[in-house]
């Protein structure tokens, strides 16, 4: 940090350095510490189990709606459902193949939105038209596991009384497809997981994401519902967390979604929810004085802009600069994080590991996108995190994009 003060001055050595290295090593020290400790509690079958409307936001679904809502039906859940797919101006066919579907479930509604108004206002429609006080939200191009419907239910039922919300685990289903998914499957499996998780155990969830979550219809419409903004799932959470309520995760209730598969589809997606960040941030501001566990990750969130832009304005440089024999900021030092980085992974594999086992899942051999993962991952998904930050600070054009 003297060296580089040398050549930058010592405030923005001091932010380089602690955005790259100090800050981040206390982060994932703290993870990896909460999760060695975690003993989750177990989530008891219940002695009758609630209604549950489900409600699928869909738009241009035509390739997977069908798959989404046989997957529905092999839920066996042993109490009724309302099912609703809002088809959201979809300009392909997938309002016929829902159409041609209700032949076969008879717990399956449609509502036809004419123009496309964005994922926020789809559900919105759907919660409007809700019967039961338990609503499920299932993205259209996702498959959820056999007990995910049971788990994530048992897990709302068993949670503290003050819970409105449990997030269920998104995981990889497309990860075949290339290399940016191959990556992108340890990213949902031990990355988002594990925060997850250790979220949860200091009761700080706080992103219950639209792609796979359960919420408390009543505590749905106090707050407003969805939000009309790109973050909408992460702003309706603080919400939820501004009034007082809990939001749990469900470790075992398994949903597998299509992450994006180029490189322009992925940094849309992060600049979404990076920026879906600053929007909870900005109507929620008064969250920072809650005195709860929660408000710790909330500020936790507030360093993500500065280690976001650290990295790609200190590291990645420093980076270049090596390669030239200039040890400014990165140097031969360096290198030891890539076994440290790989020892956390593993870590986090083996938590995650022992509930795919429960699930009698196995993990699939993935090695080379382990590798991208733990080498390169970071230079495509924090400059793109950048990109959403600047997107909601200069206000341009909000949309929707990819998931």
């Amino acid at each position: 940090m003297a060296d580089l003060s040398d050549w930058i001055g010592s405030i923005p050595a001091v932010l380089a350095v602690g955005g790259i290295a100090i800050m981040p090593g206390f982060m994932n020290a703290f993870l990896i510490i909460s999760l060695l400790l975690d003993r989750r509690p177990t989530h008891a079958p219940l002695a009758s189990y609630p209604p549950v409307t489900i409600l699928i936001a869909a738009y241009n679904e035509e390739a997977s709606i069908h798959d989404t809502l046989a997957a529905i039906d092999q839920q066996r859940y042993p109490a009724e459902l309302q099912v609703i797919v809002i088809n959201d101006g979809s300009r392909d066919r997938t309002a016929q193949i829902v159409r041609a579907a209700q032949t076969e479930y008879a717990w399956l509604e449609i509502v036809d939105i004419s123009t496309n108004g964005g994922k926020a206002n789809a559900l919105n429609e759907g919660l409007r038209r809700a019967r039961h006080g338990l609503v499920l939200t299932v993205d259209g191009d996702s498959q959820l596991h056999g007990r995910a419907l049971v788990n994530i239910v048992e897990r709302y039922v068993n949670d503290p009384p003050n819970t409105r919300a449990v997030a269920g685990a998104i995981l990889v289903r497309n990860s075949r497809h290339n290399w940016l998914t191959r990556c992108q499957e340890w990213d949902y499996f031990v990355g988002i997981a594990a925060i997850k998780r250790m979220q949860s155990l200091y009761q700080g969830t706080l992103v219950a994401q639209g792609a796979f979550s359960l919420y408390d219809r009543q505590a749905l419409r106090e707050v407003g519902g969805w939000p009309p903004c790109v973050g909408e799932d992460i702003v309706l959470t603080w919400a939820l967390l501004r009034a007082g309520y809990r939001v749990g995760h469900c470790e075992d209730a398994l949903c597998f979604t299509n992450v994006p598969t180029t490189v322009r589809q992925f940094v849309r997606q992060r600049q979404r929810w990076a920026r879906g960040m600053l929007e909870a941030f900005r109507q929620h501001p008064r969250i920072l004085w809650t005195p709860r566990l929660s408000t710790f990750f909330v500020y936790w969130n507030l360093l993500f802009p500065w280690l976001d832009v650290a990295f790609s304005f200190a590291f990645i440089p420093g980076l270049v600069c090596a390669l030239f024999g200039n040890y400014w900021i990165v140097g031969p030092m360096t290198v030891t994080l890539i076994p440290l980085a790989g020892l956390m992974s593993t870590v986090m594999f083996s938590v995650e590991k022992k509930t795919f086992r429960q699930l009698h899942l196995t993990v699939r051999r993935n090695s080379a996108g382990f590798v991208i993962y733990l080498l390169f991952y970071s230079f495509l998904l924090q400059p793109a995190s950048v990109l959403g930050y600047l997107d909601e600070l200069l206000k341009t054009r909000k949309t929707w994009g990819t998931k």
